[in-house]
C-alpha cells in the first residue's frame, strides 16, 4: 500500500510586511514626540529669535547697538548697510577718537600699588579698587588720622611717600574725597562731618605738595561728609570703613566730570587794548 505523503506547506512570502509595520508605528510614535516637545518651546525660540534681531538691530532697551556697530551697521541704515555685505573690508571704518594726552592705562599703576602697599592692604589700612572714574586709593581714617581730627600721622608718611611716588609719574588729575560716618560731630574746631571730610582731604593735600612737591594744580578736594558710604552706618565695622579719604587718579570717563585747569592768559594776538582817555 503506498504511504501518501503531506502536501508542502504554503510558504509566505509576507512576513517582511510585520517588522515593517513595527518600524513605521515606533517611527510615527517617534515624531510624534518630537512633535509635541517641541509645541511648548515655540515661546521660548520665538523670545530668542526676536532678542538676537533686537541686538542685530539695536533696539535692544537700555543697551547699546554693539552687535549693529560691530557689523557696521545694519542692512536698514541708509548709506551704511551691514559690514557683511560690503564684501572685502566691509563698511567704512570710522576715525578713532584719540585719547587725551594727559590719560594712560591705570592698571600697571594699580598692579605696582598692590605689589608696594600689600602689608598695608593686608593689614586693612587701605584699599585699592578700579571704578569707572578711575582708580579709588581709599585710606581708613582709623591709621591716618585721630578720632575726630584731621593730623596725619607721622607713620603714615611712608606709606603716602609711595603714593605720591605713583602719581607722580602720571599726568592724571587727582581727585581727594573727604568722607565720614553719619554721627554728627560738634567739637571747638569743626561745627559738622562736612568740615571735618574736608579738613582731612587738605591735610592730604598738602603733604602731597609740600613734603612730596607734587603741582596742587593737579588736585581738586572734596568733602562729602556722610554722603557717600560704603557700608552701613548701624554697626561699628561699617562706620568704621565709611570715615575715609579717598584718592582718585581720574582716567577718561572721569575727566568728563572735572573742570579744565585755566591757563594763564597771556597777550593774545589781534585782541583790542583800552586806550587810556585822552585828556
Amino acid at each position: 500500500m503506498a504511504i501518501k505523503r503531506k502536501p508542502p506547506e504554503h510558504e509566505n512570502h509576507e512576513r517582511w510586511l510585520i517588522s515593517y509595520a513595527d518600524f513605521i508605528t515606533l517611527l510615527f510614535a517617534f515624531f510624534v514626540v518630537m512633535f509635541a516637545s517641541s509645541q511648548t518651546d515655540k515661546a521660548k525660540a520665538r523670545a530668542i529669535a526676536e532678542a538676537v534681531k533686537n541686538a542685530f538691530e539695536g533696539k535692544t532697551a537700555g543697551m547699546p547697538p554693539a552687535v549693529a556697530k560691530i557689523l557696521g551697521g545694519t542692512v536698514d541704515d541708509k548709506g551704511v548697510g551691514n559690514a557683511q555685505m560690503k564684501g572685502p573690508g566691509g563698511a567704512k571704518r570710522e576715525k578713532k577718537e584719540t585719547p587725551p594726552d594727559e590719560v594712560v592705562e591705570l592698571i600697571p599703576s594699580l598692579k605696582q600699588l598692590n605689589k608696594e602697599l600689600a602689608e598695608q592692604i593686608k593689614l586693612g589700612a587701605l584699599e585699592l579698587k578700579l571704578e569707572p572714574r578711575g582708580l579709588v586709593v581709599s585710606l581708613r581714617q582709623s591709621a591716618f588720622f585721630p578720632s575726630g581730627a584731621d593730623t596725619l600721622a607721622t607713620s603714615t608718611y611712608p606709606i603716602l611717600e609711595k603714593l605720591a611716588a605713583v602719581i607722580g609719574q602720571l599726568p592724571n588729575p587727582i581727585q581727594i574725597e573727604g568722607h565720614t560716618d553719619s554721627i554728627p560731630i560738634h567739637s571747638a574746631r569743626f561745627k559738622s562731618n562736612w568740615e571735618l571730610s574736608s579738613a582731612r582731604a587738605i591735610a592730604i593735600l598738602d603733604l602731597f605738595a609740600d613734603r612730596f612737591d607734587l603741582p596742587r594744580n593737579r588736585f581738586a578736594v572734596v568733602g562729602r561728609a556722610d554722603t557717600a558710604p560704603v557700608d552701613t552706618n548701624d554697626t561699628p565695622e561699617g562706620r568704621g570703613r565709611n570715615r575715609r579719604v579717598d584718592l582718585v587718579i581720574v582716567n577718561i570717563m572721569g575727566l568728563h566730570h572735572i573742570p579744565e585747569t585755566p591757563k594763564t592768559p597771556g597777550p593774545a594776538t589781534g585782541s583790542q587794548v583800552p586806550q587810556a582817555p585822552h585828556k
